[in-house]
């Protein structure tokens, strides 16, 4: 059974020839480190800052960055961006990496069972994903996000529902390839029934993709809750979001353009370090790689 299986275990992310391969890509290496050092700042930041994201201070209203204690300046309220923004990544951040895990499950789950079964079974549930994908996904979120309360919690799943019919169609194309494998065949041989062969022998073989495109989901994910947020659907204020300091900038450009630019930057950031790692693990992951 190993030894059928062994063609196709390169695609496996704890071997270490994918390791290597991802830490010699320049750019995903640059991405892991920066998103890595934001996770970190913003976990750490708030504590480490005299000043709490929602302490008022008119006296120092759009006070610019590196005005004595303020290092990246202050908003409207007196409130301090430094402060603000780690709190904001927090709440982005979460968002993003719950949303993809939400919607990684579903479309996997969808993929696998679609992929595997085939027939009629898998008919119903890619041509429902295409029903999904022909739906304007962002008119999707708004309108979900208009009529429910837009807490962060459900600003997680109003995401993922748009985001977890990608995920299905990417595994459930690299299952209808796996299932003609031998280490599938010999399963079957052996007796093994179905969610045994679906789950523990064709999904692990299969996780090369996913990863890739769980870690382009978060990118997005991000990008999704700033846009809804920005537009006034997503977290509420005071709670702050990159997306929603955006929205609070948008009236200052003129006289205190840093309130757009910090928080711009960090979602430029955020995606483009989470671009860079999927790019890196689709070529660490890649299993023609290890047939060459």
């Amino acid at each position: 059974m190993t030894a059928l299986a062994a063609p196709i275990a390169s695609t496996r992310w704890w071997q270490g020839r994918a390791a290597r391969r991802f830490i010699s890509h320049r750019l995903a290496l640059v991405g892991a480190i920066m998103i890595t050092l934001l996770a970190l700042a913003c976990l750490l930041g708030p504590y480490l800052l005299p000043y709490d994201s929602l302490q008022i201070d008119l006296r120092a209203r759009f006070a610019p960055p590196l005005t004595g204690s303020h290092i990246l300046g202050t908003d409207p309220l007196g409130r301090d961006v430094a402060a603000r923004l780690l709190m904001a990544g927090r709440i982005s951040l979460m968002v993003g990496v719950l949303a993809m895990l939400l919607s990684t499950v579903a479309g996997t789950l969808v993929g696998v069972v679609a992929g595997y079964r085939g027939g009629l079974v898998g008919a119903v549930l890619m041509r429902t994903v295409d029903g999904f994908l022909a739906f304007p996904s962002i008119f999707l979120v708004l309108a979900l996000a208009a009529l429910l309360k837009p807490t962060p919690g459900m600003i997680v799943v109003i995401i993922a529902l748009t985001k977890w019919m990608e995920v299905a169609r990417i595994v459930e194309a690299e299952v209808r390839s796996l299932k003609e494998r031998e280490f599938v065949h010999a399963s079957r041989m052996l007796g093994l029934g179905s969610a045994h062969i679906m789950f523990r022998e064709i999904l692990p073989n299969a996780m090369g993709p996913i990863i890739v495109a769980a870690s382009l989901t978060v990118a997005r994910a991000i990008l999704l809750e700033a846009y809804i947020s920005f537009l006034g659907y997503g977290i509420q204020p005071p709670l702050p979001s990159w997306g929603n300091m955006l929205n609070g900038a948008q009236q200052y450009l003129a006289s205190a353009p840093w309130l757009a630019i910090i928080p711009g930057a960090a979602i430029t950031l955020a995606v483009t370090s989470f671009n860079f790692i999927g790019d890196g693990l689709r070529d660490a992951l890649d299993v023609r790689g290890d047939l060459r």
